[in-house]
């Protein structure tokens, strides 16, 4: 089992729109969560991603803001305590030194860029389903992505079985994206079940990693 604890890459700005999307996704899981049952549902109905509504928008079946406004505001919600804390470990982890070399601004069109371009991969990936997908992993995948390009040697103090151990950026990413890429593939043909939005990760992840090495190059 490894689980990433901190990176050990300092940081030199103050993380203010990292710090900022995890409160706001904090702070939206808490309402979410103080709603009544049916309450809920129906906020998760509105506002998660359900791939069936894109081609319904192009037959002119449904208004073009339900099938694409969930691209942003399904990434804000989250499916329960351990999706939430787990996306957020990882955005605390790896955000705050993307964020440095964006800038704090351009940090967060960024994120939200990777996010959107995820949830397209996920669509893409799954024109069928009618199952709602939340969750701000595919945005998140694009920070580990970028990570995963600037930072390929810093140090992260993960926890393998039960031993803190400082691994590699790269290996500890590199392992991610490599079980995202299997379980993508594992997917190919398979009606959607709900679960893992494998191509989510898969996109955001790649459009990181291609993000940031064009702006290096220029």
């Amino acid at each position: 089992m490894f689980i990433p604890l901190k990176d050990l890459n300092p940081r030199r700005t103050f993380p203010f729109v990292n710090i900022l999307l995890i409160a706001t996704n904090v702070l939206v899981f808490i309402y979410q969560v103080s709603l009544q049952p049916h309450a809920e549902k129906v906020m998760v109905y509105t506002y998660a991603l359900i791939p069936a509504r894109v081609p319904m928008v192009f037959a002119g079946r449904l208004p073009l803001a339900a099938g694409f406004e969930p691209l942003l505001t399904s990434m804000f919600l989250h499916a329960g305590i351990l999706h939430l804390a787990g996306n957020m470990l990882f955005l605390w982890i790896f955000g705050d030194n993307v964020e440095d070399f964006f800038g704090h601004l351009p940090y967060l069109f960024f994120y939200l860029f990777c996010g959107i371009g995820a949830g397209l991969a996920h669509t893409l990936t799954n024109l069928s389903s009618s199952l709602p997908t939340v969750g701000a992993s595919g945005a998140i995948s694009g920070v580990m992505g970028a990570y995963m390009v600037l930072y390929p040697r810093s140090s992260v103090l993960t926890l393998v079985l039960v031993f803190p151990v400082p691994i590699p950026a790269v290996i500890i990413l590199g392992w991610w994206f490599l079980l995202q890429f299997l379980g993508g593939i594992g997917s190919v043909g398979m009606q959607a079940a709900g679960g893992v939005a494998w191509w989510a990760h898969i996109g955001g992840f790649l459009m990181g990693a291609l993000i940031v090495a064009i702006v290096r190059r220029r």
